[in-house]
């Protein structure tokens, strides 16, 4: 099972969230994201689970897998207490990837823990302040692919679509 960390990074502090909230709205990365994700596992973190509007959890045709250190649960999800867990109930799925989708304790867990097979990062080309970060990345992580979108109407900034894969 391929294990893809799908994220979007603003490109000039590497923020990923302030105030339990993404900072932007751009409907093209969350249509890229649904299509990525749509039939597949995704694992997040409670904070950031939390964070997804009520009517949209769990996020739809996809097995949701929250990770706590709470005793809670949510409808809809499977909860566990790690990310070793959370991989164990994701490869009973049986399907050929998982996504982790975040938030920012458990990307620099995966990243530290070398449990990512590939990147998916959406780098917004924008300077806004944010209180949660995304690791930076070393210099084992090679581009694979690159799709650079400019803003429109619905899409206030600049963005680019990056695959890595990990060199060995």
């Amino acid at each position: 099972m391929e294990t893809i960390l799908i994220v979007a990074v603003c490109a000039s502090n590497n923020g990923i969230g302030k105030n339990n909230d993404l900072l932007w709205h751009l409907p093209a990365d969350m249509k890229f994201f649904r299509s990525q994700t749509t039939g597949y596992p995704v694992i997040t973190g409670r904070k950031n689970y939390e964070s997804i509007p009520e009517k949209f959890r769990p996020l739809p045709n996809r097995e949701n897998i929250v990770i706590t250190r709470q005793n809670i649960t949510f409808k809809g999800a499977d909860v566990c207490s790690s990310i070793h867990e959370a991989l164990k109930i994701a490869e009973s799925y049986k399907k050929d990837k998982v996504f982790v989708i975040g938030g920012g304790q458990i990307y620099k867990q995966c990243l530290e823990l070398d449990l990512i097979d590939k990147l998916i990062i959406t780098w917004v080309d924008a300077d806004i302040d944010a209180d949660v970060f995304f690791p930076k990345l070393d210099s084992s992580w090679k581009i694979i692919s690159q799709n650079k979108n400019n803003p429109d109407d619905k899409n206030p900034y600049p963005f680019t679509f990056t695959e890595y894969q990990k060199e060995n």
